[in-house]
Protein backbone atom coordinates (compact mmCIF):
# COMPACT_ATOMS: atom_id res chain seq x y z
CA UNK A 1 0.00 0.00 0.00
CA UNK A 2 1.61 3.32 -1.10
CA UNK A 3 1.67 6.46 1.68
CA UNK A 4 0.60 9.66 0.50
CA UNK A 5 1.50 12.80 2.17
CA UNK A 6 -0.92 15.58 2.06
CA UNK A 7 0.22 19.01 2.64
CA UNK A 8 -2.72 21.76 3.22
CA UNK A 9 -4.18 24.14 5.14
CA UNK A 10 -7.84 23.85 4.00
CA UNK A 11 -8.90 21.25 6.48
CA UNK A 12 -12.61 20.36 4.34
CA UNK A 13 -9.80 19.80 1.17
CA UNK A 14 -7.57 17.42 2.92
CA UNK A 15 -11.09 15.53 4.49
CA UNK A 16 -12.51 15.22 0.51
CA UNK A 17 -8.36 13.88 -0.51
CA UNK A 18 -8.31 11.34 1.84
CA UNK A 19 -11.53 9.98 1.81
CA UNK A 20 -11.27 9.51 -1.79
CA UNK A 21 -7.45 8.76 -1.71
CA UNK A 22 -8.25 6.07 1.25
CA UNK A 23 -11.08 4.65 -1.10
CA UNK A 24 -8.49 4.11 -3.74
CA UNK A 25 -6.40 1.54 -1.36
CA UNK A 26 -3.72 4.75 -0.39
CA UNK A 27 -2.39 4.78 3.41
CA UNK A 28 -2.71 9.21 3.96
CA UNK A 29 -1.23 11.10 5.91
CA UNK A 30 -1.54 15.07 6.78
CA UNK A 31 -0.70 18.34 7.44
CA UNK A 32 -1.55 21.51 7.92
CA UNK A 33 1.69 23.97 7.42
CA UNK A 34 4.56 23.79 5.31
CA UNK A 35 7.14 23.14 8.53
CA UNK A 36 5.49 20.20 10.10
CA UNK A 37 4.25 18.76 6.28
CA UNK A 38 8.24 18.73 5.63
CA UNK A 39 9.00 16.87 8.94
CA UNK A 40 6.60 14.46 8.71
CA UNK A 41 8.07 14.10 4.76
CA UNK A 42 11.20 13.44 6.31
CA UNK A 43 10.24 11.11 9.08
CA UNK A 44 7.73 9.17 7.51
CA UNK A 45 8.60 8.83 3.69
CA UNK A 46 5.83 8.89 1.85
CA UNK A 47 5.76 7.10 -1.56
CA UNK A 48 4.17 10.63 -3.41
CA UNK A 49 3.40 14.16 -1.56
CA UNK A 50 0.38 16.78 -2.44
CA UNK A 51 1.47 19.50 -1.65
CA UNK A 52 -0.19 23.03 -1.72
CA UNK A 53 1.81 26.22 -2.71
CA UNK A 54 -0.16 28.80 -0.08
CA UNK A 55 0.85 27.51 3.24
CA UNK A 56 1.55 28.93 6.72
CA UNK A 57 4.92 28.31 8.58
CA UNK A 58 6.68 27.80 5.19
CA UNK A 59 6.02 28.03 1.52
CA UNK A 60 5.51 25.38 -0.91
CA UNK A 61 8.28 26.39 -3.30
CA UNK A 62 10.31 25.96 -0.32
CA UNK A 63 9.04 22.95 0.68
CA UNK A 64 9.41 21.66 -2.50
CA UNK A 65 12.91 23.06 -2.95
CA UNK A 66 14.36 21.20 0.48
CA UNK A 67 13.11 18.37 -0.41
CA UNK A 68 14.22 17.89 -4.13
CA UNK A 69 18.12 18.37 -1.70
CA UNK A 70 17.59 15.33 -0.29
CA UNK A 71 15.16 13.07 -2.58
CA UNK A 72 13.56 12.38 -5.42
CA UNK A 73 9.91 11.14 -3.83
CA UNK A 74 7.29 12.35 -6.47
CA UNK A 75 5.79 15.55 -5.23
CA UNK A 76 2.14 17.61 -7.34
CA UNK A 77 1.25 20.59 -6.55
CA UNK A 78 -1.82 21.68 -5.95
CA UNK A 79 -2.22 25.64 -6.77
CA UNK A 80 -4.75 28.45 -6.69
CA UNK A 81 -2.11 30.79 -8.22
CA UNK A 82 -3.34 31.79 -11.18
CA UNK A 83 -0.06 33.08 -12.17
CA UNK A 84 1.57 30.85 -14.78
CA UNK A 85 5.21 31.54 -13.49
CA UNK A 86 4.64 30.50 -9.75
CA UNK A 87 3.70 26.90 -11.85
CA UNK A 88 6.63 26.84 -13.67
CA UNK A 89 8.88 27.83 -10.82
CA UNK A 90 7.25 24.94 -8.96
CA UNK A 91 7.95 22.56 -12.00
CA UNK A 92 11.74 23.50 -12.77
CA UNK A 93 11.87 22.98 -8.60
CA UNK A 94 11.36 19.28 -9.56
CA UNK A 95 7.89 19.10 -9.03
CA UNK A 96 6.38 16.40 -10.96
CA UNK A 97 2.86 17.64 -11.45
CA UNK A 98 0.62 20.68 -10.57
CA UNK A 99 -3.52 20.62 -10.31
CA UNK A 100 -5.09 23.97 -10.36
CA UNK A 101 -7.73 24.68 -7.80
CA UNK A 102 -10.58 23.77 -8.22
CA UNK A 103 -10.20 20.68 -8.90
CA UNK A 104 -12.01 17.19 -9.14
CA UNK A 105 -10.84 14.45 -6.08
CA UNK A 106 -10.92 12.00 -9.06
CA UNK A 107 -8.66 13.69 -10.73
CA UNK A 108 -6.17 13.78 -8.04
CA UNK A 109 -6.64 10.23 -7.53
CA UNK A 110 -5.59 9.64 -11.24
CA UNK A 111 -2.69 11.84 -11.03
CA UNK A 112 -1.29 9.73 -8.06
CA UNK A 113 -1.63 6.67 -9.79
CA UNK A 114 -0.23 7.98 -12.97
CA UNK A 115 2.80 9.40 -11.08
CA UNK A 116 3.31 6.64 -8.85
CA UNK A 117 3.18 4.23 -12.27
CA UNK A 118 5.85 6.07 -13.85
CA UNK A 119 8.07 6.13 -10.82
CA UNK A 120 7.89 2.33 -11.05
CA UNK A 121 10.42 0.04 -12.37
CA UNK A 122 9.52 -1.77 -16.08
CA UNK A 123 8.72 -5.25 -16.25
CA UNK A 124 11.61 -6.35 -18.55
CA UNK A 125 15.11 -5.50 -17.85
CA UNK A 126 16.45 -3.14 -20.81
CA UNK A 127 19.19 -0.60 -20.75
CA UNK A 128 19.45 2.86 -23.29
CA UNK A 129 22.89 3.64 -24.00
CA UNK A 130 24.14 6.71 -25.68
CA UNK A 131 27.55 7.91 -25.73
CA UNK A 132 28.02 8.25 -22.19
CA UNK A 133 24.60 8.10 -20.55
CA UNK A 134 23.12 4.98 -19.65
CA UNK A 135 19.37 4.27 -19.23
CA UNK A 136 18.46 1.59 -17.25
CA UNK A 137 14.62 0.84 -17.24
CA UNK A 138 14.54 -2.19 -15.18
CA UNK A 139 16.60 -0.74 -11.96
CA UNK A 140 14.84 2.94 -12.55
CA UNK A 141 18.31 4.84 -12.73
CA UNK A 142 20.46 6.63 -15.15
CA UNK A 143 24.10 7.21 -14.99
CA UNK A 144 26.39 9.75 -17.00
CA UNK A 145 30.03 9.00 -17.23
CA UNK A 146 29.64 6.55 -14.72
CA UNK A 147 27.57 8.92 -11.93
CA UNK A 148 24.54 8.43 -10.65
CA UNK A 149 21.76 11.08 -12.44
CA UNK A 150 19.51 11.90 -9.94
CA UNK A 151 15.87 12.36 -11.63
CA UNK A 152 12.15 12.60 -10.78
CA UNK A 153 10.20 10.01 -12.34
CA UNK A 154 8.41 12.62 -14.65
CA UNK A 155 11.83 13.54 -15.87
CA UNK A 156 12.96 9.77 -16.41
CA UNK A 157 9.56 9.17 -17.99
CA UNK A 158 10.32 11.89 -20.56
CA UNK A 159 13.79 11.15 -20.81
CA UNK A 160 13.19 7.24 -21.66
CA UNK A 161 10.31 8.22 -23.90
CA UNK A 162 12.62 10.00 -25.88
CA UNK A 163 15.73 8.35 -25.46
CA UNK A 164 13.70 5.06 -26.93
CA UNK A 165 13.49 6.74 -30.28
CA UNK A 166 16.54 8.81 -30.95
CA UNK A 167 15.98 11.31 -33.60
CA UNK A 168 12.18 11.70 -33.52
CA UNK A 169 10.77 14.85 -32.92
CA UNK A 170 8.25 15.23 -30.48
CA UNK A 171 5.80 18.09 -30.07
CA UNK A 172 5.19 19.05 -26.34
CA UNK A 173 1.29 17.57 -26.33
CA UNK A 174 3.00 14.09 -27.65
CA UNK A 175 5.07 14.06 -24.78
CA UNK A 176 2.66 14.67 -22.47
CA UNK A 177 0.73 11.87 -23.62
CA UNK A 178 3.72 9.70 -23.66
CA UNK A 179 4.54 10.68 -20.26
CA UNK A 180 1.27 11.04 -18.21
CA UNK A 181 -0.71 8.74 -20.29
CA UNK A 182 -3.29 11.45 -20.72
CA UNK A 183 -2.84 14.73 -22.87
CA UNK A 184 -3.84 18.04 -20.83
CA UNK A 185 -4.26 20.71 -22.91
CA UNK A 186 -3.02 23.90 -21.92
CA UNK A 187 -0.40 22.18 -20.06
CA UNK A 188 2.20 21.80 -23.05
CA UNK A 189 4.54 24.44 -21.82
CA UNK A 190 5.12 21.91 -18.47
CA UNK A 191 7.09 20.34 -20.57
CA UNK A 192 9.50 23.19 -21.10
CA UNK A 193 10.56 23.16 -17.44
CA UNK A 194 11.09 19.65 -16.85
CA UNK A 195 13.51 19.55 -20.36
CA UNK A 196 15.45 22.33 -18.62
CA UNK A 197 16.16 20.42 -15.79
CA UNK A 198 16.96 17.55 -17.48
CA UNK A 199 18.95 19.36 -19.31
CA UNK A 200 20.89 20.89 -16.25
CA UNK A 201 21.05 17.37 -14.72
CA UNK A 202 22.53 15.68 -17.74
CA UNK A 203 24.40 18.05 -20.54
CA UNK A 204 27.74 18.64 -19.85
CA UNK A 205 27.39 22.62 -21.13
CA UNK A 206 27.90 24.78 -17.96
CA UNK A 207 24.42 26.48 -18.85
CA UNK A 208 22.32 23.22 -18.62
CA UNK A 209 22.65 22.33 -22.08
CA UNK A 210 20.98 25.34 -24.25
CA UNK A 211 24.25 26.50 -26.14
CA UNK A 212 25.48 23.26 -27.58
CA UNK A 213 22.76 20.34 -26.16
CA UNK A 214 24.34 16.80 -26.57
CA UNK A 215 21.40 14.36 -25.57
CA UNK A 216 18.52 16.84 -25.99
CA UNK A 217 17.70 19.00 -29.25
CA UNK A 218 14.75 21.80 -29.46
CA UNK A 219 13.09 20.87 -32.98
CA UNK A 220 11.51 24.68 -33.19
CA UNK A 221 8.11 25.62 -33.77
CA UNK A 222 7.97 21.28 -32.93
CA UNK A 223 9.21 20.38 -29.62
CA UNK A 224 12.38 18.18 -28.55
CA UNK A 225 14.45 15.23 -29.53
CA UNK A 226 16.83 12.65 -28.28
CA UNK A 227 20.10 13.11 -30.00
CA UNK A 228 21.58 9.34 -30.16
CA UNK A 229 25.47 9.61 -29.54
CA UNK A 230 28.08 7.82 -30.48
Amino acid sequence: MSTILIIEDEPELVKVLRSYLEQAGFNVLAAGRGDTGLSTWEQKHPDLVILDLNLPGMDGLDVARAMRRKSNTPIIMLTARVDETDQLIGLELGADDYIPKPFSPRVVVARVRALLRRAEPTAAAQVLRSADLEIDLDAHTATRAGQAVELTPTEFSLLTVMASQPGRAFSRLQLLEATQGTAYEGYERTIDAHIKNLRAKLEPDSAGGRKNPRYIETVFGVGYRFVKGE
